[in-house]
């Protein structure tokens, strides 16, 4: 059933729901194939030199966020009652899709394969390659920032008397699963600067494969395409992307990392070497 947004007719509401998943399956191809070139890279070169495994470790806790919260807005009764209720009832239903947790789940198996290619295939790897302290220091501030919160959702819950009356604050599960999101988009803020570190070092790009810059830059314009048809097929019209702030995010900070990075990464005498 389709929830038809204020300026959105009947006979649109239709067409815009099939092309809204087009553009998530296709967003998803193309993000999905972005996880492709770097293991199969490494396969062929038989080694890990030049990448930084700080990435591929905190890319792992990223995906990891996004994977919780895809679920949690997908299939969590509660977090669905509360998205409901902290938003208004006009709203509607989240904007996650199926499409985002597929594409996440998918990103963090791939970023869990990618890692153990450093220790247990025998490849070619730098004594220096190993988490660095800052590394280990974000990934374990960032799950006990998250311990903290839910401890707060325990033991400061919601005044709310029920799921059909308004927010009255207090902390909810759904603070916790925006709270995931936050660390989400902050480890995509940063998750480039340890590679673009290494380089910079190195004065190369070799053994980091830039083919996936292209396939990430389309993913996020798919991305926020979708997620906008999405809103407007809502009560609540565009302004439940507020809702979702996560994927919105997202696809921006994507948009500007791969535009960075792809030009960084583009110097012909250096990308693709082995």
């Amino acid at each position: 059933m389709v929830i038809v947004g204020n300026d959105v007719s009947e006979s649109s509401a239709g067409l815009l729901s099939a092309i809204s998943w087009l553009l998530g399956w296709i967003y998803f191809l193309c993000w999905a194939f972005s996880s492709y070139p770097q293991p199969i890279l490494n396969f062929q070169r038989k080694s890990v030199t030049g990448l930084s495994l700080d990435y591929f470790a905190i890319n792992i806790l990223g995906h990891s966020c996004y994977t919780v919260s895809c679920l949690a807005f997908l299939y969590s009764k509660t977090v669905r009652e509360q998205y409901r209720r902290r938003w208004g009832s006009g709203v509607g239903n989240p904007t996650v899709r199926f499409n985002d947790l597929a594409f996440t789940a998918h990103a963090l198996f791939w970023s869990s394969f990618t890692i153990t290619q450093f220790y247990w295939w025998g490849y070619i790897r730098l004594p220096s390659q190993r988490l660095s302290r800052g590394m280990k220091y974000l990934i374990l501030g960032s799950l006990a920032s998250i311990a903290l919160v839910t401890g707060l959702v325990i033991l400061f819950p919601s005044n709310d008397v029920g799921p059909s009356e308004p927010y009255a604050g207090g902390w909810e599960w759904l603070d916790v699963i925006y709270f995931i999101g936050h660390i989400k988009l902050l480890i995509s803020i940063i998750k480039y600067y340890p590679q673009a570190h290494l380089n910079y070092v190195n004065k190369s790009t070799r053994g980091w494969s830039i083919h996936k810059c292209l396939m990430d830059f389309v993913g996020s314009i798919l991305s926020l395409i979708q997620l906008s048809i999405d809103a407007s097929l809502t009560p609540g019209g565009l302004g439940s992307v507020i809702g979702n702030p996560l994927k919105f995010w997202l696809g921006w900070i994507s948009i500007g990392d791969e535009r960075e990075y792809g030009t960084i990464g583009s110097v012909p005498s250096e990308c693709g070497k082995k």
